[in-house]
C-alpha cells in the first residue's frame, strides 16, 4: 500500500490550473500548425496568425490564453493500491483550484448557486470524477472549460432505429447551430451509448485525448475521419469567418447501452482545447 499526503495533490492542482491556462498542450499546438497548412481562406489565414500571435505572447508574459478560464473540471484515476493521509482528497483537491485561481490571477467563474448567481470568488467547486484503477498511481487531468464552447453542447436520446445516420445527423446539426459561438476552429467531443449522463461524460472526457489520435475501433475511427471532413466542408472556418478548419478534430467514446437507447452527447470546445494530465 503506498501512502500519498493529500498536500501533494493540492500543489499538483494548483500548478495545473495555472500552466493549462497560460500553455497550450504540445498536441493542439500541432494541430494548429497542422490548421495553418490545410486552410486556403485569407482570411481564415489572418485570424489563425492572430491565434499563433496569442499563444506566443500569453506564453512568454504569463497572459491567460483565453480570458475566461473556465470552471475546473478534472478526471482522476485512483491505484486502488494508494493511501491518502493528512486529510480529504476531495478537499485537497478543490483547495489547490483556490490557490491556483486566485494566486494565479486568473478570472473566477463560478456562482454558488445556479440561480442565486453569487460568484465564490475562487473559482470553486471544480467538476471532479473519480475512477478506481489497479496499481498504486493517481493520474490528474485538468481541464479548464470555457462556457462559450460548453453552451453550444447537447445531449440527444435517440431512438435506436436511428442508427449511425442519426448519430451523424446529430453531431453535424449541433456544429451547424454552434456555428462561430464555438470559437473555432472547434474540438468535437462525443460521446455515444451508455445513459444520458454516461454520454456526457464521454464526450467530455473524448475532448482530453491527445489531437491527432483516434478511436482503437475501426468502425469509430472512420466515423470520426468522416465527420470531420463534413464538417470542415461547412464552411464555418477560423473564428467563424468562413474557410475550410472549422474543427481540428472529432473525438468520439462509445459504451455498451440499452436495447430500447442511443444517447448521443456532443461536447464542443474552442480552439484552445486546455488539458493536462500528471501522473503522482
Amino acid at each position: 500500500m503506498r501512502e500519498l499526503p493529500v498536500q501533494r495533490i493540492t500543489d499538483t492542482v494548483k500548478d495545473m490550473c495555472v500552466k493549462a491556462n497560460h500553455e497550450l498542450s504540445d498536441d493542439m499546438q500541432k494541430a494548429l500548425a497542422k490548421a495553418k497548412a490545410f486552410e486556403t481562406s485569407p482570411v481564415g489565414q489572418s485570424v489563425l496568425d492572430q491565434l499563433e500571435e496569442n499563444l506566443k505572447i500569453a506564453k512568454e508574459e504569463m497572459i491567460p490564453i483565453c480570458q475566461d478560464t473556465g470552471m475546473a473540471v478534472f478526471f482522476v484515476q485512483i491505484g486502488q493500491e494508494v493511501h491518502f493521509t493528512g486529510g480529504s482528497l476531495e478537499e485537497a483537491i478543490q483547495e489547490g483550484v483556490r490557490l491556483g485561481y486566485v494566486e494565479g490571477y486568473l478570472r473566477k467563474s463560478v456562482v454558488g448557486d445556479p440561480l442565486i448567481r453569487e460568484n465564490t470568488g475562487d473559482n470553486t467547486p471544480a467538476v471532479i470524477h473519480y475512477e478506481i484503477v489497479p496499481g498504486e498511481d493517481v493520474v490528474i487531468t485538468f481541464a479548464p472549460k470555457g462556457f462559450g464552447s460548453e453552451n453550444m453542447s447537447k445531449v440527444y436520446m435517440l431512438k435506436p432505429a436511428d442508427g449511425v445516420e442519426g448519430v451523424k445527423n446529430a453531431i453535424l446539426q449541433t456544429v451547424k447551430e454552434a456555428g462561430p459561438n464555438a470559437c473555432p476552429p472547434i474540438v468535437v467531443g462525443v460521446g455515444i451509448g451508455g445513459t444520458f449522463e454516461k454520454s456526457a461524460l464521454m464526450a467530455k472526457k473524448a475532448l482530453t485525448r491527445p489531437v491527432g489520435e483516434h478511436s482503437d475501433l475501426p468502425h469509430i475511427r472512420q466515423l470520426e475521419e468522416e465527420l470531420l471532413d463534413r464538417i470542415n466542408h461547412m464552411g464555418i472556418g477560423p473564428g467563424g469567418l468562413g474557410g475550410k478548419c472549422s474543427a481540428l478534430a472529432v473525438h468520439i467514446n462509445t459504451y455498451a447501452t440499452h436495447i430500447a437507447g442511443l444517447p448521443v452527447a456532443i461536447n464542443m470546445c474552442c480552439h484552445v482545447n486546455r488539458h493536462l494530465t500528471v501522473t503522482i
